[in-house]
């Protein structure tokens, strides 16, 4: 698959002629939402778990030396939380050029976390960079994801910045997520990472 998801997620169809979208954010969607909505709430979705195993050569990082950012990965019976946004169709546009480093746009069923609706649920959708797409760089130990991570630094800023304000997003939601708070953790002080 192309490194750039742009076109591809232009063909998808699903939801043309709605007048609204639910989007689903997991990973810096949470924290920054630099778009236009009409309403954000706080989800989940079911049957995933997010990992850093995503290269990012566009925000985090550089085609040389790529930072590491949010993607999911199947896992039966996990529970993912995030935030939920209802948009307009044509935000959908400037989404994907900002998720286009092989992010493609998937339909999910997210169930929203406060007290509007309970137990109440809704089809939306989601970017996803699941395996087969040009810039994953997949699983490594921890220490190494962390140590790429204070390393790594693209147009968008340091690639730490992006995985302590998604710790303090996830933090801010009541959510404990193992495998981000494992990385922060792991992560090397801004001067030692400086120094190697």
């Amino acid at each position: 698959m192309t490194l750039d998801t742009t076109l591809l997620n232009r063909r998808m169809t699903h939801f043309d002629g709605h007048d609204e979208i639910w989007l689903f954010g997991y990973g810096s969607l949470i924290w920054k939402a630099d778009f236009p909505f009409l309403e954000r709430r706080p989800a989940h979705i079911h049957g995933w778990v997010r990992r850093f195993w995503q290269g990012s050569h566009d925000h985090r990082g550089t085609p040389e030396a790529p930072g590491r950012v949010a993607t999911l990965v199947r896992e039966s019976g996990a529970i993912c939380h995030g935030m939920a946004y209802r948009i307009a169709p044509e935000v959908l546009r400037p989404l994907n050029v900002r998720e286009k480093n092989g992010y493609l746009r998937e339909v999910i069923r997210l169930h929203f976390d406060d007290d509007q609706g309970e137990g109440e649920s809704a089809e939306g959708l989601l970017y996803l960079a699941s395996e087969d797409n040009a810039a994953f760089l997949g699983e490594a130990p921890l220490d190494a994801i962390a140590e790429q991570i204070a390393m790594a630094h693209g147009p968008s800023g340091p690639n730490r910045d992006y995985l302590l304000n998604l710790v303090q997003a996830l933090r801010d939601l009541g959510v404990d997520d193992p495998h981000v708070f494992a990385l922060a953790r792991r992560l090397p002080h801004p001067s030692a990472a400086s120094d190697s």
